[in-house]
């Protein structure tokens, strides 16, 4: 199981990324400092790290040129609400390997983290997620039922992942709407469920259960 550590101040941001990254399968470990994440980025052997900028006690930008600069090779997602092109650069520049603006989704983050791991490890079994004939590639992002092919659009294709982790359980509204699209949608929205249908309709309806008043169940 690969090992990440996530530097954030924000409680809330840091929480909704825990729990994105636990459903894909990632253990974490959570820094709310700079200082604090220095440690941990020198001593515990992480595969990644992502990166807030804006940390108290020292910035993202100095904890990523002082791991850089002690020749630490883990590969590096920076995370911030700045998105100003010299932002951008700096980090990139500094030694980052990939830069995300807040507000994100939970599936973008998922996919620039397994494309680093990716560069640094060979693709294993466990790319494959699967259940009851239905599976899903996640490096060639491609989706089957049995042996054919299934065209998602990348929303679907979050969402499905989220089903095929945890088969057999009830997953709500809430939980999709922070996995799929992230911390900062409107909760009141309907989305869930118009690309509910939309999924229903590619792998048959029969395959995602609605469970009254607690949202969706793959069974």
């Amino acid at each position: 199981m690969s090992r990440i550590l996530i530097a954030e101040d924000d409680p809330r941001v840091a929480s909704f990324i825990q729990k994105g990254l636990h459903a894909a399968g990632y253990s974490t470990e959570h820094a709310a400092d700079g200082e604090t994440a220095l440690f941990l980025a020198r001593a515990a052997g992480f595969d990644l790290i992502i990166l807030d900028i804006g940390l108290p006690l020292m910035d993202g930008f100095e904890v990523l040129a002082q791991i850089r600069g002690e020749g630490v090779p883990t590969p590096v997602i920076v995370l911030t609400a700045r998105d100003s092109v010299p932002d951008t650069v700096a980090g990139l520049e500094g030694g980052a390997d990939d830069y995300v603006t807040k507000p994100f989704h939970v599936a973008e983050l998922l996919a620039r983290i397994r494309l680093r791991l990716t560069d640094r490890a060979p693709m294993t079994a466990g790319t494959v997620i699967e259940h009851q004939g239905l599976s899903l590639d996640l490096h060639s992002r491609r989706a089957r039922i049995g042996d054919d092919a299934v065209e998602l659009t990348s929303r679907e294709f979050a969402i499905l992942e989220v089903f095929l982790r945890h088969p057999d359980r009830v997953i709500s509204r809430e939980q999709l709407l922070n996995q799929v699209w992230g911390y900062g949608f409107d909760p009141g929205s309907n989305v869930v469920d118009v690309y509910v249908r939309a999924l229903r309709r590619k792998i048959g309806a029969e395959r995602i259960e609605t469970i009254r008043g607690a949202g969706y169940r793959l069974p």
